[in-house]
């Protein structure tokens, strides 16, 4: 099959994810791909599909390798005791998102084209899915400690939503502006701190 021609896929890939950085995904070309990669874009056709499969080939194994993770991060912690839960949230949320910096630290280029050149294509919102998982842990964990009787107040829900898409989109800024990876985790420890008293400003502590 073609993907058998050596080199051609990889040359490929290396083009597209310049481009794709360079122009954005709308602006991107093809044409221009395939001359970099010494290759037609018949033979993109043939391997990928379209544009959007050439884009989802770089983005997709990264991006579902890190909700992946994420999910992992969160039921090893929903496992634990509701005791052990309220001790060590702090200590261990730090240490997933630590987790997820590092993973994105080994993949900048992917998460770049994720975070300013997805536009058009299937990957733009995909800190929804962040958001959406975020979400439903934090209510077992609100369960578990004993925020049950703020559960089912429809102001908690949007509230949530909304600090924790907040969330997302500051950790998602050490990309944006560049920032080394020592940047990132004092950026990060500040940035949770932030939002980890917020939180316990308007739910309390917990009754258990």
């Amino acid at each position: 099959m073609a993907k058998q021609i050596e080199g051609v896929w990889d040359r490929i890939i290396t083009a597209a994810k310049q481009e794709f950085l360079d122009k954005g995904y709308v602006e991107a070309s093809l044409r221009t791909i395939a001359a970099a990669a010494d290759t037609s874009t018949n033979s993109i056709y043939v391997r990928f599909g379209d544009k959007e499969g050439l884009f989802s080939a770089i983005v997709e194994p990264v991006l579902s390798e890190m909700i992946e993770r994420f999910i992992r991060i969160q039921e090893r912690f929903h496992r634990m005791s509701p005791e052990k839960q309220a001790e060590q949230m702090p200590k261990y949320a730090d240490g997933g998102t630590s987790e997820l910096i590092d993973y994105m630290y080994g993949h900048l280029d992917e998460f770049r084209l994720l975070l300013d050149s997805s536009y058009g294509t299937r990957f733009h919102n995909f800190v929804d899915e962040l958001v959406r998982i975020e979400v439903e842990y934090t209510y077992k964990y609100m369960e578990a400690v004993g925020y049950s009787d703020k559960l089912g107040n429809a102001l908690t829900e949007k509230l949530l939503h909304i600090v924790t898409t907040s969330r997302f989109e500051g950790i998602f800024e050490i990309i944006r502006h560049g920032m080394s990876r020592d940047e990132a985790f004092e950026y990060i420890e500040l940035l949770s701190r932030y939002h980890r008293t917020g939180f316990i400003e308007i739910f309390g502590k917990g009754d258990k």
